[in-house]
């Protein structure tokens, strides 16, 4: 049995009055209560995230794509800096979710040869500089509820790696000792569960890839040794397409594989999985997979707990259409064979579920949009030359860059489907420096409204017409009407540079 108890933070109910009894967020009443946070679900909007920073360059429908994603929670990914700079970084993340009474979600992605140094290349140097890496993102995190999403393609993509049948996979760093590289990123790994599972607040989901990559027996055996019975479970899917149910399935295969091979006589090497006795291709079949357990824990007297197993969550950032087929054939100027990238930038996708913590699985945390939905694969040749994209016909942005033609496909095809912002703020301001002024006039909120926004410095409201506002840190409430003539106008000092994103009566709104 696992000897240390499972840290299970995404219940966020709990979590967020957590945050909020941790940091008295916003003030609190005569009865002590907080105030509640920034509108929007348990999990953090992050009013200065990429998504929102891309939508102040852009007009248009553009910018309303972007603006509509931002509005969404996604996890904030931290990929480098020295341990100091990641400490700051994370501190203020976290830090402002706090004071919001939200649930941060966290990204680690800074391992040495992380991606196999292909398209998402960089990462720590070597062991020494991720731990004093991981221990800066642990500082800054402190004692404050956190998620950490652990190093997408950690346990999927091992340089050096032999598999659980005896392969030595792919990955093979001419740099890299070929007798210790696995073990180094097991040790790496491990270091990170404890330097997170040390802090008051904070679950840790491991790379658990998804039904598409690895058979169940290989990441079961890959995530134990990762130190999986040390955290809140496993994420699936990161960055992918794969459809839900297909995620759920596989996800309780993992979990009940850990527990048959934690807990009794079983091999991780003898669970089911997506490819036997189930077709991978016929989700009609999956269910043989589902018997196989049955009988396993029948066979072995182990008793499924949902409570007591690794739980898992699922990244529905892209997954509405499922996953892309890819070319009936190369294409030209592609040699026969080559891979056709399936993953990268596909076209024709769609955004998935929202992310929830409101999910009736018993094995499920959460869906989350780990992966930041509107943002590059990277560079897509596809077998090709490049540097254009053969399926789009356009060179793709680079990873991490905002793509707006991806961003429009993953709203127009999204399932379910994600409705358009229907409130507007026209923000107008002049003057600069210590005295500024700010002109508000919200839309398709009603005719009296209560607009809330945050600064992103240390402005201050010295006083309102045609409204009342207040402000706490930088969160500033300013209530309102719509009545022609009465446009609320801000007094600001230290500048009224227009906010990235505002709520309405809780809603977001375009501006």
């Amino acid at each position: 049995m696992p000897t240390t108890p499972r840290r299970r933070a995404l219940a966020l109910g709990a979590a967020a009055v957590l945050a909020a009894a941790i940091a008295a967020p916003l003030g609190a009443s005569a009865a002590g209560a907080a105030e509640p946070g920034l509108p929007g679900s348990d999990l953090f909007v992050n009013p200065f995230s990429t998504t929102l920073e891309a939508a102040q360059s852009l007009s248009g429908q553009a910018r309303d794509d972007a603006q509509l994603l931002g509005s969404i929670p996604s996890a904030e990914w931290f990929t480098k800096g020295t341990p100091a700079e990641v400490a700051l970084e994370a501190r203020e993340y976290v830090d402002a979710a706090t004071a919001a009474g939200q649930m941060p979600v966290l990204v680690a992605y800074n391992l040495p040869y992380r991606d196999c140094s292909q398209y998402s290349a960089g990462g720590a140097r070597d062991t020494a500089e991720y731990v004093a890496w991981i221990d800066g993102l642990a500082a800054g995190i402190g004692d404050r509820a956190a998620t950490v999403i652990l190093e997408p393609d950690g346990l999927g993509i091992i340089p050096w790696n032999t598999d659980i049948n005896g392969n030595l996979e792919w990955c093979q760093p001419e740099q890299l000792d070929p007798a210790t590289a696995a073990d180094d990123r097991y040790a790496q790994l491990n270091h990170a569960v404890d330097a997170f599972g040390a802090l008051a607040a904070t679950s840790v989901y491991l790379d658990g890839t998804h039904s598409g990559w690895l058979g169940v027996g290989d990441v079961t055996d890959r995530l134990v040794k990762a130190g999986v019975e040390r955290t809140a479970g496993f994420f699936l899917n990161a960055s992918n397409y794969v459809e839900t149910e297909r995620l759920v399935k596989y996800g309780t295969w993992i979990s009940d594989c850990i527990n048959l091979s934690q807990n009794s006589w079983w091999q991780a090497a003898w669970c089911a999985s997506q490819y036997y006795p189930a077709d991978p291709n016929d989700f009609s079949t999956w269910g043989l997979t589902d018997a196989a357990y049955q009988q396993a824990y029948a066979d072995t007297g182990v008793t499924r707990d949902p409570a007591a197993q690794a739980h898992f969550v699922l990244d529905t950032s892209r997954n509405g259409q499922g996953p892309w087929a890819g070319p009936s054939e190369p294409y030209p100027g592609a040699p026969d064979g080559a891979d056709p990238e399936v993953w990268c930038n596909p076209p024709d996708r769609g955004a998935g579920e929202a992310p929830t913590t409101d999910v009736a699985d018993p094995f499920v945390d959460a869906y989350l949009w780990i992966k930041v939905p509107g943002e590059s694969d990277g560079k897509c040749y596809r077998g090709t030359g490049g540097p254009l994209d053969p399926e789009r016909g356009m060179e793709d942005p680079a990873a991490g860059q905002w793509f707006v033609e991806q961003a429009r496909e993953l709203i127009a095809l999204s399932a379910p489907a994600l409705e358009p912002l229907t409130c507007d703020v026209a923000w107008s301001a002049n003057g600069k420096g210590k005295a500024s002024a700010a002109k508000v006039d919200v839309s398709g909120a009603g005719s009296a409204w209560s607009l809330r926004f945050v600064w992103s410095g240390d402005q201050r409201v010295s006083g309102a017409s045609h409204g009342a506002a207040s402000q706490s840190g930088p969160v500033v409430t300013l209530a309102g009407s719509s009545r022609p003539g009465h446009d609320a106008v801000l007094s600001v000092k230290g500048g009224a540079d227009t906010p990235w994103i505002f709520w309405a009566d809780g809603a977001a709104c375009t501006s």
